[in-house]
């Protein structure tokens, strides 16, 4: 099989609600797909080659599939696990690689996904990194934040006097909530408004997870979790319905923003 023909079967796996790949691949895509892919080959000689496909799948999502920059984005991350904490000590597998870390549902042993997102839901940026790597680490990073301008919101874990100055310099504005030991700041109804929207972000993390699959336990090498998740964001770019916000500006000059979830 091509590399073209193993990125579809990848992607198709995510969109089945499949939670097992070996059970999809022989029950589904030998079965009822072989007339698309007349070089099919066995489930164990697919997954051998499978990393020689990452390049061109993450090259695939970041030009072709990636949403454009409205002037309004998101950003966010959250856990990918790769096994239950009671068998963190026993984990062989992403050794050297998966940290331990802590997100608001406690702790857990893996890696982060942050994302960056428009106000339509679609994925502007993302990267993967250890488990105990501060959420603000990827955003100091010019690469992370390229083509991206306007205001960025975000949730209390990125706040940083020292991110908010460095972000204004390239023509980003930080939007964040403020703690209760912080100096309360004068912010625009329109900022207030959304602060208040970052759910749109999180709805994003809550469909790679649960419809595309995107956390699986079962993974057997690290080529593998990345295959995995590259092809639930790219199948998750292919979702006609995405979360989403509608902003309108009435007459006033006020900022009118309604939330739209599918």
């Amino acid at each position: 099989m091509n590399d073209a023909e193993m990125m579809v079967v990848l992607i198709l796996f995510h969109f089945g609600g499949f939670h097992c790949f070996k059970h999809y691949y022989k029950e589904y895509v030998c079965k009822h797909l072989g007339h698309m892919f007349p070089r099919l080959v066995s489930d164990n000689r697919f997954v051998e080659p499978e990393k020689e496909v990452l390049l061109p799948l993450t090259i695939f999502i970041k030009k072709v599939l990636s949403g454009s920059c409205t002037g309004i984005s998101f950003v966010d991350s959250t856990p990918l696990r790769v096994c239950r904490n009671q068998r963190i000590l026993i984990h062989k597998i992403f050794e050297g690689l998966a940290e331990r870390g802590k997100c608001s549902m406690g702790w857990f042993f893996g890696f982060k996904l942050h994302l960056i997102i428009n106000d339509k839901g679609g994925i502007l940026n993302f990267m993967f990194t250890p488990g105990n790597v501060d959420d603000r680490e990827p955003l100091k990073q010019g690469k992370f934040l390229e083509n991206i301008k306007g205001k960025l919101c975000a949730d209390k874990g990125y706040i940083g006097h020292a991110l908010f100055e460095s972000l204004s310099l390239n023509g980003i504005q930080l939007v964040t909530k403020v703690k209760n030991n912080m100096k309360n700041s004068l912010m625009s109804i329109a900022d207030k408004i959304l602060r208040r929207k970052i759910a749109l972000i999180e709805t994003v993390n809550d469909k790679l997870k649960n419809i595309a699959q995107i956390e699986q336990s079962g993974h057997r090498s690290f080529s593998n979790f990345i295959a995995n998740s590259l092809s639930a964001i790219a199948a998750y770019c292919f979702f006609e319905k995405k979360p989403a916000i509608e902003v309108n500006f009435i007459k006033d000059g006020q900022l009118s923003i309604f939330l739209t979830l599918y």
